[in-house]
């Protein structure tokens, strides 16, 4: 058992377009968890991307750890929590399942880890209600995740190493709930089978380096159309981008973020960047854009040569 502990836990982008609640991929941005043993629970946040969020036990990292806490039969009702964050809330790139990640796993090092990352994955699939952002955040790299109601699976790789992906993110927020409920109730048979081909062939050419396939492989007919008038400009970007430079392009998670893979070596990233930025803005959507990498090793804790405060560590991350 520990007195105190520090995670850092990367963002997520899921479905990629076909693989609907089913395929995520973590990426380098991310948020930190502080948790301490304490006599009375305080709640500390830090970064412009976590206002509004309560300091008090309604706060989602409170609760998650004293779900984990009571999983594994300890007692700890009062906690230090600090937070500090990179992700844009309720924008598509898995913020929500980047608390829950990181509290489960802060809480677990607290106690001892008496549960596995496996428990800890089917824990967090229960409370975010699909495991694809969950199981990007938790495993790193690229997640094929499946759940059945009771039990996750999932199996993780190294996407291919010269892929960036590119995030337009519109100044605006988008819950996932809302995103659900322009989805349709049933699908045609047609539809069905064109999605399952097309996330098959998109698992295949991620695994296999295959760059060439991953327009045709990122193509969507289960939930992309429907929220395409949730996010304008986006139906264009996704027709278009790959004639710009992209290797392809897809809603992230329920939007209204948009991403582009890229290969990093594309000779005109500034113009698929500019390009995407003026497809929203003629639409009356401003948005922001970064270039990230995928992150390859999930919620990790942060090493022990960070000394001081909390803020101190993060400005150590954040230089490094």
């Amino acid at each position: 058992m520990k007195n105190s502990v520090r995670v850092r836990i990367p963002a997520s982008t899921a479905n990629l377009g076909p693989g609907f609640d089913s395929l995520g991929m973590a990426l380098s941005l991310y948020s930190y968890i502080e948790m301490k043993r304490a006599d009375d629970t305080s709640i500390s946040l830090y970064g412009e991307h976590l206002k509004g969020i309560p300091t008090d036990k309604t706060n989602l990292v409170y609760k998650v750890a004293q779900a984990v806490f009571k999983q594994a039969g300890i007692h700890i009702p009062e906690l230090e929590i600090s937070m500090y964050s990179e992700i844009p809330l309720t924008r598509g790139l898995g913020s929500s399942a980047t608390t829950i990640i990181g509290a489960m796993v802060a809480a677990n090092e607290l106690i001892g880890s008496p549960l596995t990352r496996e428990e800890l994955f089917t824990m967090a699939t229960q409370m975010e209600k699909h495991p694809d952002n969950v199981g990007a955040s938790l495993f790193g790299g690229f997640a094929v995740c499946a759940w059945d109601g009771s039990t996750a699976h999932h199996l993780s790789f190294d996407p291919p190493e010269h892929l960036e992906v590119l995030v337009v993110i519109p100044r605006f927020e988008l819950s996932t709930t809302k995103a659900r409920e322009v989805l349709p109730s049933e699908l045609s048979f047609q539809d069905a089978v064109f999605n399952i081909g097309r996330t098959s062939m998109l698992v295949g050419a991620l695994a296999s380096g295959r760059y060439d396939l991953l327009s045709a492989a990122m193509k969507d007919k289960l939930h992309q159309p429907y929220r395409a008038a949730l996010v304008p400009g986006m139906a264009k970007i996704l027709e278009e981008a790959p004639s710009k430079g992209a290797l392809g392009a897809a809603l992230s998670g329920a939007g209204p973020t948009v991403l582009a893979f890229v290969h990093q070596e594309e000779a005109d990233k500034q113009g698929l960047e500019a390009y995407m930025i003026e497809t929203m803005r003629a639409q009356g959507i401003e948005a922001d854009t970064m270039w990230i990498k995928p992150d390859l090793t999930g919620a990790q804790l942060v090493s022990d040569e960070h000394q001081g405060t909390f803020m101190d560590m993060i400005k150590g991350e954040v230089k490094a």
